[in-house]
């Protein structure tokens, strides 16, 4: 790990360092274990997280990182999904998505795919068969992303965001590898596409490096550590390998002085530090949320499992069945 990388970190664009007022952290807390699919291990990194620090996001589970031996590779099966958006970013190894409405494709190495379920379909990831064959390394994570009321029922669609497209940034003394997927650092815009304003990027911070990062006051801020260990905010609290940090947030407290605010991760001397850093606007509306469907009453979801019942979610394709 990771995927992307680059040959010379100085040469790419930098964050500028000490740009506003740091946010201090509210908690970190450890992800729980647990299995997916057909069976394959995950870390559930918001679980453990109150809902109103999380708005808009639902959801991010971290898969893998597993090194299959052969014949032991999994997926899902196929299932529905409406009222959200899912982004599946792949670190190391190769998926195979599809839907019931003719959209699929291959993601891997660095690549992203982001389905926008909307209205709803029926989904299926699953590795390549070569893969189950020969067994090998994989990693990544999904991240759930709610839809306001007005948007739930949009047509489905895709966002397929290859690992070129990703837009890489270094800390301001190359110490850190910024992969920015959606939303805007410092002044630089990921390729995402978002319906719901978020951040969401991928950090490699080197042994004894700090990443100090603008963040906007009208976002919260999460951190989760994929692997190493290090320190989160100008206070140094303590982050290792599946854990999650919740920044606290400035933009509604009284007082303020500075409309800028930063973010501060900061590597063990002795390990690197491989973070998810994410953020959004959040949405303020009621949230229910019961397996595959995020809606905002009981009634929609009542709705939901009818329409998905009824076979009005889309139909498996023939050739799939």
């Amino acid at each position: 790990m990771p995927a992307v990388t680059v040959d010379n970190i100085l040469a790419l664009p930098r964050i500028p360092q000490d740009l506003g007022i740091d946010r201090k952290v509210l908690a970190v807390e450890t992800a729980p274990s647990g299995f997916e699919g057909e069976g394959f291990p995950v870390r559930k990194a918001l679980a453990a997280i109150k809902l109103e620090y999380l708005d808009p996001f639902i959801m991010m589970d971290q898969m893998g990182e597993v090194d299959y031996a052969p014949g032991e590779p999994k997926g899902t099966p196929w299932h529905p999904h409406r009222g959200f958006e899912t982004v599946t970013y792949i670190i190391d190894g190769t998926f195979v998505h599809q839907d019931s409405h003719g959209g699929g494709g291959v993601i891997a190495d660095g690549d992203t795919q982001w389905m926008t379920a909307g209205s709803g379909l029926l989904h299926i990831e699953a590795p390549p068969e070569w893969l189950v064959q020969q067994g090998g390394l994989f990693h990544g994570i999904q991240l759930w992303v709610n839809l306001p009321s007005k948007e739930k029922m949009l047509t489905p669609k895709y966002q397929d965001i290859g690992r070129a497209k990703v837009s890489l940034l270094s800390s301001h003394d190359g110490g850190a590898l910024v992969r920015l997927i959606a939303g805007d650092v410092a002044g630089h815009a990921g390729p995402g596409s978002t319906h719901t304003p978020i951040t969401l990027l991928h950090a490699s911070i080197s042994p004894g490096a700090r990443l100090t990062m603008p963040w906007r006051k009208d976002f919260n801020a999460l951190t989760y550590a994929l692997s190493g260990k290090g320190s989160v905010g100008t206070e140094k609290a303590p982050i290792t390998s599946g854990q999650l940090a919740v920044f606290e947030g400035f933009g509604n407290r009284p007082g303020l002085t500075t409309d800028a605010e930063t973010i501060t991760i900061t590597a063990s001397p002795t390990s690197g530090l491989e973070v998810i850093v994410l953020g959004g606007e959040p949405i303020g509306e009621p949230v229910a949320h019961y397996g595959p469907f995020v809606m905002n009453t009981h009634e929609e979801l009542v709705k939901a499992f009818d329409d998905y019942k009824a076979g009005r979610l889309g139909s498996i394709p023939a050739t799939e069945a």
